[in-house]
C-alpha cells in the first residue's frame, strides 16, 4: 500500500511537517511495509511560505517590522535566489497569532509591516512574490500595507492620514494618492495565496465573516464593513479598479483587495498554488490513499481551505482522501459532497486541552485505524 500524508498545520498546535509525520508513524505502527510519502501542505494560511521554502531549498531572512499593535515584531520572508523569488506568510508581520487574546482589535490591527516586508524581499533582489494571506489580525483592507510602499491617504480635511491605517480609519478615506509610492513594486510579478474565496464586503465578506475571530464586536464588524465599502469605492473612482466584489478579495481582512489593487498583484487559490509548487499531481498518482488533515473542519472549510483542495486534487487520479481533524463544525459533512471520502476526529471525547497536548499521539493513533481499516475492507471509505 502507498499513502501520501498530505495535512496542513493544525493551529495553534503542530506545523504541517509534524503532522505529517506523526500520520506516518502511525501507518507504520500497523503497516510496517506501506510506502508513505510525507507530504505537509498549506493554502495561504500561516505556515504556507515554510511549506514553499521546505520544498524548494530557500534561505530564510528576518527583520524588524511594525507589527499589528504598531510594536514591532521579527517578521520573516524565504529567498529562492535562484528563481528570484521570495515567498512571505503576512501572518509573519501581521498576523492574529501576534496579538495576545484579550488584546485583539480588529479595528486597530494594521498591516504597515508586511508593506515592510514586501520592500525588504524586493531590495533582496527577488523579482517574483509569493504573499500567503491567511490568518490576519486585522481588516485595514490592505492600506497599511500600502502606506509603507508609499501610498497616500487622504482624509476628508485634505490632510495625510499618517499613522498606520487600521480598519476603524477606512470610512475617513476620502482620496487615494499613490504617485509617491514609485518603483516600489513595479516590475515584480506577485502571486497571492488565498486561503478562502470571500469577496471583499457584504454578508460573505470580509468583516461579517471573519472580524469576530479577531476581537470585533457586532456593531464594529458593521463599521468595518462599511469602512471596507467605502476603500472599495474610492479605489473604484481614484484608481480605476474593481475590488469589492472580487472572489478571495476579501482574504486576511481585505489584504488581498489591496494587494490587488495597489501592487498589481493576482489573486490564487492558495492550496491550489501549493500543491503545484510540491509537485503533489505526480506524488499522488499512484497512491491507494492519501490523508490530510487540519484543525477544524467545518462550512468554512468549503471555502478554498486545505483539505478540500487536497481531496479534489487526489480525486482525479481516483486516489481518496480521508481527513484526520481536531474538531468539526456546522457543515463539516457537506465536505463528503466535495471530494473528501471521509473525515474522522483525533480526540473524539477528549477535551480541547487534552487534544492539544496529545495531538502528535493521537494523530498517529487516529491515522493508524484509519489505514487499517482500509487495508482489512479493501474497499473506498464510504
Amino acid at each position: 500500500m502507498k499513502i501520501l500524508c498530505a495535512p496542513d498545520s493544525f493551529k495553534d498546535c503542530l506545523p504541517a511537517h509534524k503532522v505529517a509525520t506523526a500520520m506516518q508513524r502511525g501507518i507504520h505502527r500497523v503497516l510496517p511495509e506501506a510506502l508513505v510519502d510525507c507530504c505537509p501542505v498549506a493554502d495561504g494560511g500561516e505556515g504556507t511560505a515554510e511549506v514553499i521554502a521546505t520544498a524548494s531549498a530557500a534561505a530564510r531572512r528576518t527583520l524588524s517590522v511594525i507589527g499589528p499593535t504598531g510594536q514591532s515584531v521579527d517578521a520573516d520572508f524565504f529567498l529562492i535566489e535562484s528563481q528570484r523569488l521570495a515567498v512571505l506568510d503576512m501572518a509573519s508581520a501581521a498576523g492574529l497569532m501576534l496579538v495576545p487574546q484579550a488584546q485583539r482589535d480588529a479595528m486597530k490591527a494594521t498591516t504597515f509591516g508586511v508593506g515592510e516586508l514586501l520592500l525588504a524581499a524586493r531590495a533582496s533582489g527577488a523579482r517574483r512574490l509569493i504573499v500567503g494571506v491567511g490568518g490576519s489580525a486585522g481588516n485595514d483592507g490592505g492600506c497599511g500595507m500600502a502606506q509603507a510602499l508609499g501610498v497616500r491617504f487622504i482624509n476628508s480635511a485634505g490632510h495625510e492620514m499618517r499613522s498606520p491605517i487600521g480598519g476603524a480609519d477606512l470610512q475617513s478615506i476620502a482620496s487615494i494618492d499613490v504617485r509617491g509610492s514609485g518603483n516600489a513594486m513595479r516590475d515584480l510579478e506577485i502571486a497571492v495565496a488565498c486561503d478562502v474565496d470571500n469577496p471583499l464586503t457584504g454578508s460573505n465578506g470580509a468583516a461579517h465573516v471573519y472580524a469576530a475571530q479577531k476581537g470585533a464586536t457586532a456593531k464594529q464588524i458593521g463599521l468595518l464593513d462599511a469602512g471596507l465599502v467605502n476603500l472599495a469605492r474610492i479605489v473604484r473612482r481614484d484608481l480605476g479598479i474593481e475590488i469589492e466584489n472580487l472572489p478571495r478579495a476579501g482574504a486576511a481582512g481585505g489584504l488581498a483587495a489591496g494587494l490587488l489593487a495597489f501592487v498589481g498583484a493576482k489573486l490564487q487559490s492558495g492550496i491550489d498554488l501549493v500543491l503545484d509548487i510540491i509537485d503533489f499531481d505526480r506524488r499522488v498518482t499512484d497512491c491507494d490513499l492519501c490523508l490530510t488533515g487540519e484543525g477544524r473542519l467545518d462550512s468554512q472549510s468549503l471555502s478554498g481551505k486545505a483539505c478540500l483542495g487536497v481531496a479534489r486534487r487526489a480525486a482525479r487520479f481516483g486516489v481518496p482522501t480521508y481527513a484526520l481533524v481536531g474538531s468539526t463544525g456546522n457543515g463539516a459533512e457537506n465536505a463528503l459532497q466535495h471530494g473528501l471520502s471521509g473525515y474522522e476526529l483525533i480526540g473524539q471525547g477528549l477535551s480541547v486541552a487534552d487534544s492539544l497536548r496529545r495531538a502528535e499521539e493521537l494523530l498517529a493513533e487516529c491515522a493508524a485505524r484509519v489505514v487499517l481499516r482500509r487495508a482489512e475492507t479493501g474497499r473506498r471509505f464510504p
